[in-house]
């Protein structure tokens, strides 16, 4: 059993070294996504339009967010998606260049322009923005191993508790027989 805790310690302080880096930005970027609703710098807070409809067409919204300047729109193949909110008379449109433009689905006007930068801190926590394949490596095997290390981390924990419940069990009877 010695050789094995040696071994599990060992394994635990490599896994820990290797991948400390990859680890810590996995754990950053996961803090950052979290509070993505409360850091306008990640995302920026959903306005509300004016009205709980929308009646604004393609046509307005397009011309809409071509006239903002940042968006870097000029046609459809510049949008990356439309996310429309007729609860709260919001029309969002995420640009390819990340940057977000929220209009008023009444009257088509921008209720806020702003960099969205949760999509890419989201690539960076997974891996993808560098390359399905550090995806699928390095990043999943961060996963494995710091799996591995919550167990080793447990099990670690534990080593000192079995320790010491031995030592009070191996007391007792050594108590018992002297009487």
């Amino acid at each position: 059993m010695p050789a094995f805790n040696r071994n599990v310690r060992r394994l635990h302080r490599w896994g820990a070294i290797l991948f400390a880096i990859p680890l810590l930005l996995v754990v950053v970027t996961g803090l950052l996504l979290q509070l993505k609703k409360q850091l306008p710098w990640v995302q920026p807070p959903t306005q509300r339009g004016s009205a709980a409809e929308l009646k604004i067409g393609w046509d307005e919204i397009l011309d809409t967010v071509k006239s903002v300047p940042d968006s870097g729109v000029e046609d459809w193949q510049d949008i990356d998606r439309i996310d429309a909110r007729p609860s709260r008379g919001l029309i969002k449109v995420r640009c390819q260049n990340g940057w977000e433009v929220q209009l008023d689905g009444r009257s088509a006007s921008v209720l806020s322009s702003a960099q969205r930068r949760s999509d890419w801190i989201e690539a960076l926590h997974d891996g993808s923005f560098f390359s399905d394949w550090a995806k699928l490596t390095v990043f999943l095997a961060n996963g494995i191993v710091l799996l591995g290390l919550w167990f080793s981390g447990v099990y670690l924990w534990y080593l000192p508790l079995r320790a010491r419940s031995n030592n009070r069990a191996r007391s007792k009877k050594r108590a018992q027989s002297k009487k």
